[in-house]
């Protein structure tokens, strides 16, 4: 009996459990059908959130452009407030100049030298140069401006003790010109009552042909890198009282420092009895003064490719030569005259006098 109704049981458990089975699975199917609607419901979200995400990023990219054209306004803007501005004087532009002589330089163009220094606080000074030694001056300035980090060079050789070239040229690549110095004048020399502020800043003022003739456009950009000092300079005043003119006369380049002078003066005005405050600008020479000839422009440092070669130019030593032979001549008239009077003398004919044996 006991067995029986434990199979009784057993059967009313499957009946129990088939009924049961069924509603969980029809449960199942509709929590997959409220899933699969959730899913769908979340994509239709998201694609509309991405509608409205290509329509936004529309948007900020024409915001964007618009905000470009109203930045570059503001810049151009801001560009020439700045323009306007007062300069910030930071030292930016670090250009030095390697000022240096070679030997046997005599003391007339040394002090010329000396005197160029002290209007060019940008400088670098150095030892005398002695080519023979140094494996020629191309390669010892393009060292020297190396290792002292100078992009410029004032170079000046003395010949016989008596003629000077100057070399200017930018370092390593050049390019570089040779001058002939003359008609020099120093400070000292002069005793001119101008006067500047040490280490001030110059202006550079240039002849009209500087800006026509091929080769002087060269020598303004040579003589602007080397005479120029560059603003914020720690050993330049943020003072501009001096102008440093470079004039282009005789085939010549005629080179003069002067010192600006601003004198203030009133004038009354008899109508309204108002006072007015007016400066007149003047100009006093400082010194030094001298003339550079051009001779030759190379495309490299001293070396190179002639750009330009001056045909007028005559050196000293033919000048010289030409009036050795000038006194030359004037020797040999001397010479033949002599000549001439001794054999004058020779033909002579002496008449003797019948009494120079009476008195005896």
């Amino acid at each position: 009996m006991k067995k029986i109704l434990e199979n009784k049981d057993r059967a009313n458990k499957r009946r129990n459990k088939k009924r049961s089975r069924k509603p969980e699975a029809e449960a199942k199917a509709e929590e997959e059908e409220k899933q699969e609607e959730i899913v769908d419901e979340v994509m239709e979200e998201a694609e509309e959130e991405v509608e409205n995400d290509d329509s936004d990023i529309k948007e900020d990219e024409a915001e964007e452009e618009d905000g470009k054209s109203l930045s570059s306004e503001s810049e151009t803007e801001e560009i020439t407030t700045r323009t306007k501005e007062v300069s910030d004087g930071r030292y930016r532009n670090k250009q030095r100049c390697l000022v240096l002589s070679s030997r046997g330089v005599t003391a007339r163009y040394r002090h010329l030298l000396e005197d160029l220094r002290k209007l060019m606080p940008h400088h670098k000074k150095d030892y005398k140069l002695d080519p023979t030694k140094s494996g020629g001056v191309s390669q010892a300035l393009t060292e020297i401006c190396e290792v002292m980090s100078c992009n410029s060079y004032m170079y000046m050789e003395c010949r016989k003790k008596m003629d000077a070239y100057l070399w200017l040229g930018l370092a390593p690549h050049g390019p570089s010109a040779r001058f002939y110095i003359w008609n020099v004048h120093t400070m000292d020399e002069l005793r001119l009552t101008g006067n500047c502020m040490k280490g001030s800043r110059p202006v550079l003022s240039f002849d009209t042909q500087f800006e026509t003739v091929p080769h002087l456009q060269l020598l303004k950009i040579l003589f602007s890198n080397v005479f120029g000092t560059p603003r914020g300079h720690p050993k330049s005043k943020p003072f501009v009282d001096r102008v440093m003119a470079f004039y282009y006369a005789d085939q010549k380049i005629w080179i003069r420092n002067y010192q600006i002078v601003e004198e203030e003066a009133v004038v009354t005005q008899d109508d309204n009895e108002q006072q007015s405050n007016t400066n007149k600008t003047s100009l006093v020479e400082i010194g030094p003064r001298f003339v550079l000839n051009p001779i030759k422009i190379l495309s490299g440092s001293i070396r190179g490719q002639v750009l330009y070669e001056n045909e007028t130019f005559v050196s000293p030593n033919e000048i010289r030569a030409q009036d050795k032979a000038f006194y030359a001549k004037g020797y040999e008239a001397r010479k033949e005259w002599e000549k001439k009077r001794k054999e004058r003398d020779g033909n002579l004919v002496v008449v003797q006098d019948p009494l120079d044996s009476v008195f005896k």
